[in-house]
C-alpha cells in the first residue's frame, strides 16, 4: 500500500524555531494527510524557547535536529513553504511538481525584553503557525 500523504516542507534561515514549529504542528494535526519536514537556508541550533512553546501546547520537539535546504533538493515535495523572507530569497530551486508558498511569520527570537513579553511573543507565534497549519492547502 503506497502512502498517499502529500510531502510539505517548512523552509527558513536556520530552522531553529518558526520552521521546526511548522513542522511539529504539521505531523502533530496533519498526519492524515501530510509528511511534514522543515529545513534552513542556514541551519543554527534548534531554539530552546520554541521547544519550549511547542511542549507548553502539547507538541514535542525537542529531538528535531535543524538541517540544511540541501539536504532535501532531491525529494520530491507536493508544497514548499518559506517562513521567513530570507528562505524566500534564497530558497533553491526544486524539481518536480511542488508549488512555493509564501508566508511570512514574525521570528520571535529576534524580541527583546522580558521574560514575559519574549515569551508571549512565542505563543503568539507558535498560535499563527498552528492556525497556518490547520487550514494548509496542499
Amino acid at each position: 500500500m503506497s502512502d498517499e500523504r502529500k510531502k510539505v516542507l517548512f523552509l527558513c534561515t536556520g530552522n531553529s524555531c518558526r520552521s521546526q514549529m511548522a513542522e511539529g504542528w504539521a505531523n502533530h494535526l496533519r498526519s492524515k494527510d501530510l509528511i511534514a519536514f522543515s529545513a534552513g537556508v542556514n541551519p543554527g541550533k534548534l531554539n530552546e524557547r520554541a521547544v519550549a512553546a511547542m511542549k507548553e501546547a502539547g507538541v514535542d520537539i525537542s529531538s528535531h535536529i535543524p538541517q540544511h535546504v540541501d539536504d532535501f533538493c532531491n525529494l520530491d515535495f507536493d508544497l514548499i513553504v518559506t517562513v521567513c523572507d530570507n528562505a524566500k530569497e534564497l530558497c533553491p530551486v526544486f524539481t518536480g511538481k511542488g508549488r512555493i508558498l509564501h508566508n511570512k511569520f514574525d521570528d520571535p527570537s529576534e524580541v527583546i525584553g522580558t521574560e514575559e513579553k519574549v515569551t508571549a511573543e512565542f505563543r503568539r507565534v507558535r498560535d499563527e503557525i498552528k492556525d497556518f497549519v490547520q487550514n494548509l492547502q496542499v
